[in-house]
């Protein structure tokens, strides 16, 4: 009797286990769905952005070019997730580039389109944030439940591996120069 209840609670605790770790995982990809969606919306509104910007913008061809690039790259079925976030990153830093660049333009500053444009980007990159934190927290919950004893011994025999989270590249995480942005 003694020997079936620990096996039953053995057989309980090894049940908990599994479903925590099956839980966390689709946790990432729920919530990596969500962020999917907000960085379509975003890839949605570059092409309207290029369009609006281009014919002002003649020596930051290079940077619209790649801009398009990656975004095409994004947009490919079956991406990998890791490859997103790469994706994601460059992205955020060159329209970052591009909204500054704006400003030097007395003509695009005026346009009601760009001003548009800019607000919606403004308020679709604050989704990414937002989503880019909830996704972060499910990573970190997740891969903390894959190495923590003692699930890391069941995760090790889902083939469970670490997720990467999305991380600020070193040119975001640098002060602003204001003073260079009012010199024109």
């Amino acid at each position: 009797m003694t020997v079936l209840i620990i096996l039953g609670i053995v057989g309980l605790i090894l049940v908990l286990m599994y479903n925590t770790l099956i839980s966390r995982k689709n946790q990432v990809e729920n919530i990596f769905s969500s962020v999917d969606v907000v960085l379509k919306k975003r890839f949605d509104l570059i092409p309207n952005l290029i369009s609006s910007v281009q014919e002002y913008m003649s020596h930051e061809k290079e940077l619209l070019e790649k801009i398009t690039k990656w975004r095409a790259q994004a947009m490919k079925p079956n991406i990998a997730n890791e490859t997103k976030i790469e994706l994601d990153q460059k992205m955020s830093g060159a329209l970052g580039s591009i909204m500054v660049a704006v400003e030097n333009y007395p003509e695009l500053k005026a346009n009601e389109n760009i001003m548009h444009l800019q607000r919606t980007l403004t308020e679709v990159e604050a989704q990414i944030s937002a989503a880019r934190r909830a996704y972060n927290q499910a990573v970190t919950d997740y891969n903390n439940t894959i190495e923590m004893f003692p699930t890391n011994f069941m995760a090790n025999m889902m083939y469970y591996t670490r997720k990467a989270v999305f991380e600020t590249l070193e040119a975001e995480g640098k002060n602003v120069n204001v003073k260079e942005l009012f010199k024109s």
